[in-house]
């Protein structure tokens, strides 16, 4: 390994090929911030992907070029601006899609993952409003309809985007919220799905990959059974498609959310995947302008998906810079990808488990598990973990990670959490585990 002088006056690191045959040098390259330096002039070492991911220069260059070429309103005006951006608008709905396996109509936009999932929690709880007071629904609705005594099962698991939305369906409708638990080891425990997801079950809301233990859930029997009692499947998967190649018809899952901002894309959007006929039962969320059919002083009638659910100007630069994000996952290839971390992610649980008086709360094997790994040091706190981290340049998130519920799970306040992305290598491993040994020292525990 060696270094030498970066652009910003620094060092920069280049690190050995790895045996997947990626090239890390030449994807780093390509990330403008990893150049910079930080606290006194140290390599950023940049572990917290799970937050939100690092921008490569064409994803900043495809945003930048549709405000200073194609700037409008998308699916506004007839000049030719506004076709520009409609054009640029729906080509990058059909770019991203495709990267998932999706139809094009079947992918709506929302400013991130956490609307996304409480458009679908809305759902239910604008659908047994409407049927409360005997107002009309679209065909297939009635599913969406709640009453005391249906069950909504999520797990201990969820990252509180994907709890507190229907734990909120639960108090307005009447409905018992119900959750599969987690085994010691960081799994999710199955041994009671037959009993949990029953025949009053009527939503399924798991994550794909936890964003705090790093766990990646079998979502083909969680499907199979929520199929069998018809309940609608949900699935978090902002911290998987990101990672590991995503079809979401093979999940089978009815609707499946993720952000762009954690996948190299932009802040400000995320995307709701839906199942066409799921789709056209789901009442509206957010209602205004382009949503619509037709308007009257009385009442309005609704467009059809996605523009049911895109009401307002929507977030057209973003999705141009996300599906140049799609664009570069894809070059490097999504199968790369998942090679690539997962080969580092055992290199990190590797040297992780060569420290004495840390511990990982998740699996400690790459088997079923994701780039993320949470660690506590004995006597000391995350935040002060992640001070000291922060002084050697490393950069974790502490913190309860949005998933409370399973940090009590585990008996723990809060965990540092070091999060792998494509961008990093070894050396960044190597870093963190140097800087917790220098944590340890400091707290005087080693």
């Amino acid at each position: 390994m060696s270094t030498s002088a970066s652009a910003t006056g620094g060092p920069t690191v280049s690190s050995p090929a790895s045996s997947t045959g990626f090239d890390l040098d030449r994807v780093r390259a390509d990330f403008p911030i990893l150049r910079r330096t930080v606290r006194g002039g140290k390599r950023l070492v940049y572990l917290d992907s799970a937050a939100t991911s690092q921008k490569p220069v064409e994803v900043l260059d495809a945003e930048r070029a549709f405000y200073e070429v194609s700037n409008a309103a998308v699916h506004r005006g007839a000049h030719q601006l506004a076709e520009e951006a409609t054009e640029a608008y729906e080509q990058a709905r059909r770019r991203i899609a495709g990267f998932v396996g999706a139809a094009a109509g079947d992918l709506i936009f929302t400013k991130n993952a956490t609307e996304a999932l409480n458009l679908a929690a809305y759902s239910f709880t604008n659908a047994t409003a409407k049927s409360a007071v005997g107002a009309d629904l679209p065909d297939g609705a009635e599913r969406f309809v709640l009453k005391p005594g249906d069950e909504i099962v999520v797990t201990e698991m969820e990252h509180h985007a994907n709890l507190v939305p229907w734990q909120e369906v639960c108090v307005k409708t009447g409905a018992r919220l119900r959750w599969l638990g987690i085994t010691d080891d960081g799994r999710l425990d199955l041994s009671r799905l037959g009993e949990i997801v029953n025949e009053r079950t009527k939503v399924l809301a798991v994550v794909h990959q936890s964003n705090l233990l790093g766990t990646i859930n079998p979502l083909k029997p969680l499907a199979e059974r929520a199929r069998e009692v018809g309940a609608l499947f949900v699935v978090d998967a902002c911290q998987s498609v990101p990672h590991v190649p995503v079809d979401v018809a093979d999940t089978g899952a009815d609707l499946i959310a993720w952000s762009g901002h954690k996948m190299l894309g932009p802040m400000g959007i995320g995307c709701l995947w839906g199942r066409a006929e799921v789709l056209a039962a789901m009442p509206p969320f957010i209602t205004g302008g382009s949503m619509i059919k037709v308007v009257r002083m009385e009442s309005s009638t609704y467009a059809d998906p996605p523009q049911r659910f895109e009401a307002g100007v929507p977030m057209a630069a973003q999705a141009v810079g996300l599906a140049a994000a799609v664009e570069y996952l894809e070059r490097l290839g999504m199968d790369v990808v998942a090679a690539h971390e997962r080969e580092l992610t055992g290199y990190l649980l590797n040297r992780m488990r060569e420290l004495s008086g840390v511990a990982i709360i998740g699996p400690e094997t790459t088997v079923d598990r994701g780039g993320t790994v949470s660690f506590v040091i004995d006597g000391v706190h995350a935040h002060d973990v992640g001070q000291v981290l922060d002084d050697r340049g490393v950069a974790v998130r502490v913190g309860h990670h949005c998933a409370w519920p399973t940090c009590e799970r585990f008996g723990v306040r809060a965990t540092a959490r070091a999060s792998l992305a494509v961008y990093n290598g070894r050396d960044d491993v190597d870093a963190l585990i140097d800087a917790i040994g220098d944590t340890q020292r400091f707290f005087g525990t080693r």
